[in-house]
């Protein structure tokens, strides 16, 4: 998942603790290796070179599912939450230093949006040619409840699964107290916001974390605004805490994509959570205190 990673289980052996935890190991890599963007063998691979050429291809459930969920939250998010838009990373390379320029963002632009997609299960097709799809919103979320759930089907009651800081609590510690699970600050390096205390559900957090370049004092992170094509400059940081992780995690990156309307956004969707601003105000009803 190219992210830090770790599986905690409390089981009456340790071989029960290693087959358990092997098995939902096993299938985060399966994912991995038929949704990852970077492996051209990987079915994601294949939609993507149907897409850029603009034709048709049958998908299997797992993957409808997935699109079902995407298409659920581009309509919930005004379109602001859409699959389509990793194309944006080709013009926005943080390593670089550089602002791209605005006809190179104009021209992956026209090659973006849900509605050039017609979804009729189980055949994607795509009307314009050169689009590309990305999961990566959606799957490591999805990748954990999923563990989470295979480890409960194993008969472990006590445990937490945490895919770089995407996390779902099976039931609590052994010895009955919640797991304490910490929110990064996205400022403060090894800094926390606040900590979480957890018997049940799971918590995603979406933020300008680590992939940002500053330019004239302006940090531009990598969380972009598919109509505009630019990254959006409101919320640092939003975690959500929901039953489960895929949900915590589309809400949190959709707060963060409406800006400054955000909070309201959130607070209105009633899921326990917590924001903090690039001017440094935070809020929501985890909020310490």
């Amino acid at each position: 998942m190219g992210t830090p990673c770790d599986i905690q289980l409390f089981a009456k052996t340790q071989a029960q603790a290693k087959q358990v935890a092997d098995s939902a190991i096993a299938d985060i890599a399966r994912l991995e290796a038929r949704y990852s963007r970077y492996r051209p063998d990987s079915f994601l691979s294949a939609i993507n070179r149907v897409a850029a050429s603009g034709g048709s291809i049958e998908v299997d459930p797992e993957t409808a599912g997935l699109l079902d969920y995407a298409l659920t939250c581009y309509q919930q998010s005004e379109g602001l939450f859409d699959i389509s838009s990793g194309l944006l990373r080709k013009a926005w390379r943080f390593d670089t230093g550089k602002l791209p320029e605005e006809q190179t963002i104009a021209e992956l632009l026209a090659h973006i949006g849900w509605q050039h997609v017609r979804w009729h299960k189980p055949i994607l097709t795509f009307t314009v040619p050169g689009m590309e799809l990305d999961f990566g919103g959606i799957v490591k979320e999805y990748a954990v409840d999923r563990a989470a759930a295979l480890c409960a089907a194993q008969g472990i009651r006590h445990g937490v699964v945490n895919l770089g800081g995407d996390i779902k609590i099976i039931g609590p510690r052994a010895d009955g107290t919640p797991w304490r699970i910490g929110i990064r600050h996205p400022r403060q390096h090894d800094a926390l916001l606040d900590t979480l205390s957890l018997h049940q559900g799971a918590l995603a957090s979406s933020g300008d974390y680590e992939r940002c370049v500053m330019i004239d004092g302006i940090r531009y992170g990598h969380i972009l605004n598919p109509k505009t094509g630019w990254p959006v400059r409101h919320l640092a940081a939003v975690s959500v805490v929901s039953e489960f992780c895929v949900i915590g995690g589309s809400a949190a990156t959709i707060a963060m994509l409406k800006e400054d309307q955000g909070p309201a956004w959130l607070a209105a969707l009633g899921l326990p959570h917590y924001w903090f601003d690039v001017e440094g105000n935070a809020g929501g009803p985890l909020l310490a205190g």
